[in-house]
C-alpha cells in the first residue's frame, strides 16, 4: 500500500480509500453541543516543535479575552521497538520542550489552552496496531501514562503513521490491539483528552468483540490538510469529530479556504477545526478566517 504523508493537501470530497478506510458521513444524529467550553467547537493546532514554537497558538485571542485555541498538540514523540518490544522514545527537541514545561506548556494551560502529545511511528515496526497481547498494549499505555502524568500534559494524540508494520521481526497489524491499548489508555487517563488522528491500520481496526475506540477517545479527525473529510469512527458523535484540516505552514493555504472549511465546520455540526505548522510572526488573518466562522470573532495577536 502506498503511503500517503499527513501533509498531503487533497482537493474535495467523495471517495478516497485510506487501507481499506473509506470516506462516508458519519453515522448517528448530529450532536446539537460540541464537547468543550460550553458550545465552543474545539480548535487544534499541531505543532512540529523541531521547526517551531509550541507557544505560537498561545499568542492569539478573541475579542473577549479567551484563546483562540483550545488545545495544542506536541508533534511529536515515538513508538519504537527494541527488539522485543514497543517503548516510547522522546526526541532530544520534545524532551527539551518537556523538561521546561514551565516555560513551554504551563503558559498555555493558564490561558485555558489544552496540551497534548503526540504519538506516532518511527520506521522500527512498532505501532499501535500491532501488540501482541493485551498485556504488551497495557504496559505501553503505562509508560504513556506515567509521561503524561510526570509533566502534568492534558492528554495523548494517537497518529498510526510511519510504523512499517512488519519491519525488525515485528508482527502485522490484528484485530485486537489497537481497541485493547486505547481502552487501557482511557482507564488509566479517565480525566485526560485522548484524541485519534484517523490514520493507518488503526483506523481499519477500531472495534473488537462490541468494544469501540469512538466510545473511549474524546475527539478524532481528519489526517488530510486543505481536506474536509468524514472518517468512519464507530461510537463517536459528529460533535467529537474534526472533519476539516488546514496546514498554516503552508503557501497554498489561503484565507478563503480556511473560512470556506470553518464555515462548514460550523454548520454541520461538528466539534473540532484542525490546523498544523501555525507559524511565527503575526498571522491573524488566517486565525481569523477560523475563528470569525467558529466563534463569531476576529483573532488577535497579543
Amino acid at each position: 500500500m502506498a503511503r500517503i504523508n499527513r501533509r498531503t493537501l487533497l482537493a474535495g470530497a467523495g471517495s478516497l480509500a485510506l487501507g481499506g478506510a473509506g470516506v462516508s458521513l458519519l453515522a448517528g444524529p448530529v450532536a446539537a453541543e460540541p464537547v468543550r467550553r460550553g458550545d465552543r467547537i474545539a480548535s487544534v493546532a499541531y505543532i512540529e516543535v523541531n521547526d517551531n514554537s509550541l507557544l505560537n497558538p498561545g499568542q492569539y485571542t478573541l475579542e473577549d479575552g479567551s484563546a483562540a485555541f483550545d488545545i495544542a498538540v506536541i508533534f511529536a514523540a515515538n513508538i519504537n521497538y527494541d527488539g522485543e518490544r514497543a517503548y516510547l522514545h522522546l526526541n532530544e527537541n520534545v524532551q527539551h520542550l518537556l523538561d521546561n514545561v514551565d516555560t513551554h506548556v504551563r503558559p498555555l494551560q493558564e490561558k485555558g489552552i489544552k496540551v497534548v502529545l503526540s504519538i506516532l511511528g518511527n520506521h522500527q515496526g512498532a505501532g499501535f496496531a500491532n501488540f501482541p497481547d493485551a498485556e504488551a498494549a497495557d504496559r505501553f499505555a503505562q509508560e504513556v501514562t506515567a509521561l503524561v502524568r510526570r509533566y502534568g500534559l492534558d492528554g495523548v494524540d494517537i497518529d498510526d503513521e510511519w510504523s512499517e508494520y512488519g519491519k525488525n521481526g515485528t508482527g502485522l497489524p490484528n484485530a485486537f490491539s489497537f481497541v485493547n491499548f486505547v481502552e487501557s489508555l482511557r482507564k488509566r487517563l479517565p480525566n485526560r483528552l485522548i484524541t485519534f488522528y484517523v490514520i493507518g491500520p488503526s483506523a481499519e481496526r477500531q472495534e473488537f468483540e462490541g468494544r469501540r475506540v469512538g466510545d473511549l477517545v474524546d475527539y478524532a479527525w481528519n489526517p488530510y490538510y486543505g481536506s474536509f473529510l468524514d472518517f468512519p469512527v464507530p461510537g463517536l458523535p459528529r460533535s467529537q469529530y474534526g472533519a476539516a484540516a488546514v496546514d498554516l505552514g503552508s503557501s497554498t493555504t489561503s484565507p478563503e479556504l480556511v473560512r470556506d472549511l470553518a464555515r462548514r465546520t460550523a454548520d454541520g455540526g461538528y466539534g473540532a477545526f484542525v490546523t498544523y505548522q501555525l507559524q511565527a510572526g503575526d498571522q491573524t488573518e488566517l486565525v481569523s478566517a477560523m475563528t470569525e466562522p467558529l466563534y463569531g470573532s476576529g483573532a488577535h495577536l497579543s
